[in-house]
């Protein structure tokens, strides 16, 4: 089985709403079932099968979360030993070259990206060209409009 990378916070959040989907979202599916139930003819009842597509959502949701939540492997970034190089966890400033813009993103699995928030996934082609970069170093990034180049400005694990 193969691990699942979550910060500390990510895995948090998924354990958040792992107990929403148990303790709030399945009682409420249930008793909309009962309900939609009790209204006779199941055949052309609308309410009825709403409350079973969303029944088979969280209980598939509830499924999803406790199987990466089971096989985590769970990163406090304030404890990483990197050597200033870009790690998962990892907090980092980029300058793009051309532009001279300076953004800053974490690294994160993939279940906690949000570029809103500056997390992006690990899988993502800017994060994978980072991995391993240190304060100084250029990375290039295949983007849709072609090669971009960001150079590193620090690399925090915080």
């Amino acid at each position: 089985m193969s691990k699942v990378p979550l910060t500390v916070v990510g895995a948090e959040t998924l354990r958040k709403e792992l107990h929403n989907l148990k303790t709030v979202e399945r009682p409420w599916v249930i008793n909309a079932i009962s309900e939609a139930r009790a209204q006779g003819d199941l055949s052309e009842n609308a309410e009825y099968e709403a409350a079973k597509e969303k029944q088979s959502f969280v209980e598939g949701r509830i499924i999803e979360l406790e199987f990466k939540l089971g096989s985590a492997q769970i990163i406090d970034p304030k404890t990483l030993n990197a050597d200033g190089r870009c790690v998962f966890g990892s907090t980092v400033i980029l300058e793009d070259t051309q532009s001279g813009d300076v953004v800053t993103y974490q690294i994160v699995g993939e279940d906690e990206s949000d570029i809103k928030q500056r997390k992006i996934s690990i899988k993502s082609p800017i994060a994978r060209a980072l991995i391993g970069k240190s304060s100084g170093d250029v990375a290039e990034v295949q983007a849709p409009g072609g090669v971009r180049e960001y150079e590193v400005v620090e690399v925090q694990y915080i």
